[in-house]
């Protein structure tokens, strides 16, 4: 499946944004995914992750009660609704499918698309 990350910008410190991770190729709807981040000289850390259904869904300690993951599965898109942004969550935002319910580790994780930009001003 090819995935392709939208959504990034600039934006103030306390502001929000809303990222889309659209697929092409293949169907969603059977997959697990997983939004990560990668900020300059930093690893790729996971964000979130959101079941088949969208019923379960698990996050980062820095960005839980911040950021809600989403899907909408006949749209073949996951989302992630970022709010009280701080500087500190400026990085690229990349989406992948993950290997399986509740994984977090970058090697857990493949079809890797191209991340958004987000850039958080203070």
């Amino acid at each position: 499946v090819q995935l392709q990350a939208s959504g990034g910008g600039l934006v103030q410190a306390g502001g929000s944004l809303r990222l889309s991770c659209a697929a092409s190729g293949r169907t969603l709807s059977g997959f697990v995914m997983g939004w990560f981040r990668q900020a300059p000289g930093k690893e790729r850390e996971f964000v979130a992750g959101i079941g088949v259904s969208g019923t379960f869904t698990y996050y980062a300690d820095s960005v839980k009660g911040r950021f809600t993951i989403s899907r909408d599965n006949a749209k073949n898109t996951v989302y992630l609704q970022m709010s009280s942004l701080k500087p500190e969550d400026t990085a690229v935002y990349f989406c992948a499918r993950s290997h399986g319910l509740g994984r977090r580790a970058t090697y857990e994780h493949s079809d890797w698309g191209q991340g958004t930009l987000v850039t958080v001003s203070s």
